[in-house]
């Protein structure tokens, strides 16, 4: 276990999102959000699959928090539901859904699990989307309105706070590719999400240190080592810049005063439509760490038919490497190189992974689990990280996705990422053998804080 020893310091967790196991989806005045909305047409979503029920976290978390304190996981990160706290997304206040919260964070520190609190976790109020979303530039104010509330009402007891979860990810899939909520396509819908986007996370973080100056602010950021197919092709290479450029330095750079990667993205100059004349200051914000996301690489290639970006995926099946169940390449050296790639940042503080895991079949006998790929995969993970920290990197925490099998967005519930399995038929839970191997590593590190204290 020496392998996996980090500093006294380092913050180990298991991460989840709310619409991916609360269920109770129209229960206790909780209001529809735009994934509500975009699960109720079965083409979106793969075997027809709707979040519902999903995990049943709602009624079921007493048990879920029982099962993390066995396991030794000092930290859990979860996100608050926006449509569950305002149905309507501003406005009037569900009580109700304010006392969820309020029980689920007394709980955990009542097990002496310490609460990371997601705000956005892509679950925007459908109310909202019917005036725009994230491209209706008012949404900067209401998504301050329910930080402040969230932060007034739990910041007492939440020290630990993410603005937003893979702004990249929900700009791009949602409102460029529409393969996610709420389904939108086109520059017209991305560029000026990113925008709001980008300042809704400054504005919303600031909100948070004026009304709690001692809070741990963070955010998060979706990121892959990408690499040119061809590394002697010059064509290959300046496609991979601009990917990189899009899929990882979009939405850091801003918030560190560096602007908008225009040069490698020259069509993100049409955001200049929707910027005013302080925004670039409003952009910036100071945050306490960054949260990444990382579970593969990406390969690309020149593409001419690709428009604005001139590049393509090289898919893992194409390049006969081991993949997971959502076909990503197992490539546990892109996590080493993400941390490294934000650490070199000056503005970063600290980096933790928020994120990592990976989805697999895994093997049932005799009612227990044994996933064994996925032990291999998060230890081939956190020795990467260990490297980093071995180079003095800004690395401080590694979360796992997640801590229950779920409602895995477009992919429905075929996809597995739980150390804990979920039967959606009978929501029993299963902790499976990776859930115990993380808890060894877990033990082993906190064993050795204890002795070095000696």
């Amino acid at each position: 276990m020496e392998e996996f020893q980090f500093r006294d310091d380092f913050h180990w967790g298991v991460s989840t999102s709310a619409f991916q196991i609360e269920g109770a989806h129209d229960q206790y005045g909780k209001g529809p959000s735009i994934w509500d909305k975009f699960t109720e047409n079965k083409k979106n979503i793969s075997n027809r699959d709707n979040a519902k029920i999903a995990c049943d976290f709602y009624h079921k978390y007493e048990e879920d928090l029982q099962t993390i304190k066995a396991l030794g996981i000092p930290n859990f990160r979860f996100s608050i539901s926006w449509s569950r706290i305002y149905p309507e997304g501003y406005g009037h206040i569900n009580q109700k859904g304010v006392d969820f919260y309020n029980r689920l964070i007394d709980r955990c520190l009542e097990l002496e699990i310490e609460p990371w609190v997601t705000l956005y976790h892509w679950d925007l109020p459908h109310n909202i989307e019917l005036r725009g979303g994230w491209t209706n530039r008012r949404i900067v104010d209401w998504f301050f309105e329910y930080t402040a509330f969230c932060v007034a009402h739990f910041g007492d007891r939440v020290k630990r706070w993410m603005v937003l979860n893979e702004p990249m990810v929900f700009t791009g899939a949602g409102y460029f590719l529409g393969i996610h909520a709420p389904g939108k396509r086109g520059l017209k819908n991305f560029v000026p999400a990113v925008h709001h986007a980008v300042l809704a996370q400054a504005v919303s973080g600031n909100i948070i240190k004026d009304l709690r100056p001692d809070s741990i602010v963070g955010t998060t950021f979706s990121c892959s080592l990408i690499e040119p197919f061809r590394p002697d092709n010059e064509k290959d290479i300046r496609a991979a810049k601009r990917v990189d450029a899009l899929t990882n330095r979009l939405f850091i750079e801003p918030s560190l005063g560096m602007g908008y990667p225009l040069k490698e993205l020259p069509f993100l100059k049409r955001i200049e439509k929707y910027m005013r004349h302080d925004d670039e200051a409003r952009m910036k914000f100071d945050f306490d760490f960054v949260g990444i996301q990382n579970y593969t690489r990406e390969i690309i290639k020149f593409s001419r038919f690709t428009p604005y970006i001139g590049a393509k995926l090289v898919e893992s099946k194409k390049r006969n490497v081991p993949t997971t169940e959502m076909g990503w390449e197992v490539y546990p050296k892109s996590l080493y190189a993400m941390a490294k790639k934000f650490s070199a940042y000056d503005g970063v503080k600290q980096v933790i992974v928020t994120e990592n895991g990976a989805a697999f079949d895994d093997e049932i006998q005799n009612d227990k689990i044994y996933d064994s790929n996925r032990i291999s995969y998060i230890a081939q993970n956190l020795k990467q990280l260990k490297r980093a920290h071995l180079e003095n990197l800004k690395v401080s925490g590694y979360f796992v996705w997640s801590l229950l099998d779920n409602f895995e967005w477009s992919e429905g519930y075929r996809p597995r990422f739980g150390i804990v399995h979920v039967d959606y038929k009978t929501l029993n839970r299963t902790i499976k053998s990776s859930a115990l191997w993380y808890q060894q590593v877990i033990q082993y590190n906190q064993t050795q804080m204890k002795q070095s204290c000696l």
